[in-house]
């Protein structure tokens, strides 16, 4: 679905041990069920959350498993903002043809978050997705800006309109990706 991956809570709801429920989560990952995006961390002087974040990798599956069989039905669960997440981070990291070894997430635990940290050698592209149609800076996004030194951040959102929020900060149509990822990752 999408959520920062606690084991020890898992663990405990399924009367096993967090090892065990990791082992579970490895194997899930290796069959392409589920995506895991590893925290990116580095020396700076903020607390960075270390946990990967999870993601059921196929939307419709995801959709299935909620009982969700209509357009509306999805648009009216709480969890489409990360079905809507996990689908556009699925798309911009094949877009992009990014290794797994290259995606990451950020986040720290006074809140300042990115959804997902592409590094491509010494570049680094941030992304934060968004479902509404017309998003707005916010201080996390200037945060993950600033701190991890990004050459240039993108919030995908579900409107139609590009436009650029601030310097190196960009709204980008999902429906854009292909379109615009491949010319601006130069």
């Amino acid at each position: 679905m999408g959520g920062v991956w606690n084991g020890a809570e898992f663990g405990r709801a399924f009367g096993v041990s967090h090892t065990t429920v990791r082992r579970y989560l490895d194997l899930l990952t290796s069959l392409f069920v589920v995506r895991q995006l590893p925290p990116w961390f580095e020396n700076i002087s903020k607390r960075q959350v270390r946990s990967p974040k999870v993601y059921v990798a196929d939307s419709g599956i995801l959709h299935a498993l909620l009982g969700l069989s209509s357009r509306e039905d999805v648009l009216s669960h709480p969890k489409v903002g990360a079905s809507w997440e996990g689908f556009v981070i699925g798309e911009i990291i094949h877009v992009l043809a990014a290794r797994s070894d290259q995606c990451f997430h950020w986040s720290t635990h006074s809140g300042a978050a990115l959804d997902l940290l592409i590094t491509d050698g010494n570049r680094r592209y941030g992304f934060e997705v968004k479902r509404s149609e017309a998003p707005r800076l916010t201080p996390s996004m200037r945060s993950a800006l600033q701190t991890l030194n990004l050459d240039r951040l993108d919030v995908v959102h579900a409107g139609t309109e590009r436009y650029q929020m601030e310097s190196r900060i960009r709204a980008l149509p999902a429906s854009h990706i292909s379109a615009e990822l491949p010319s601006g990752r130069e």
